[in-house]
């Protein structure tokens, strides 16, 4: 890559990084339970809005894939959704009424959250009906995959969404 290219990179980093500074101020705390957040967790980030109906399996399909902290943040739902995240022994949740769009669909958020309370853990962002899927997930847990990654020095790694 060419020194202008990571240059360009860089300060696009830094942009983010800033805007999720400012974007800090939209968010109230609802639920925070990060202080039992152990030192090996893995955490799972997530903005939500009027998703009540699907939280029951989403929150359930990460638990049993090893998932052991939830960092989310509700946009102002109306369906019951805030209540019910508030309710879990494992959610911290965040409330914001701002626009998800000009908090780049809620990434300013997230990014702020993982900037407070995802150093030094793996992390996962996903939105409610995203289901994360790798080689062997239905009879190894998240867990193998994280100490592979450790293993092989690996420290982050995309994946790919399909919609279908």
């Amino acid at each position: 890559m060419r020194l202008a290219t990571r240059y360009m990179l860089r300060l696009a980093r830094r942009r983010w990084l800033v805007r999720a500074f400012r974007k800090r101020r939209e968010l109230l705390p609802i639920v925070d339970q990060t202080a039992s957040i152990g030192r090996s967790a893995i955490l799972l980030f997530s903005t939500v809005r009027n998703e009540r109906i699907r939280l029951p399996y989403f929150l359930k399909y990460y638990r049993d894939l090893g998932v052991n902290h939830f960092l989310i943040v509700d946009n102002d739902s109306t369906d019951g959704t805030r209540e019910y995240l508030a309710a879990q022994p494992d959610v911290s949740l965040w409330h914001s009424d701002a626009s998800y769009k000009r908090a780049r669909f809620g990434m300013d958020w997230i990014n702020w959250l993982l900037l407070r309370h995802g150093h030094n853990h793996w992390c996962l962002t996903v939105d409610p009906d995203e289901f994360f899927v790798f080689p062997f997930c239905d009879t190894r847990p998240l867990r193998a995959l994280t100490d592979w990654l450790d293993a092989s020095s690996i420290k982050s790694f995309s994946a790919m969404l399909l919609d279908m």
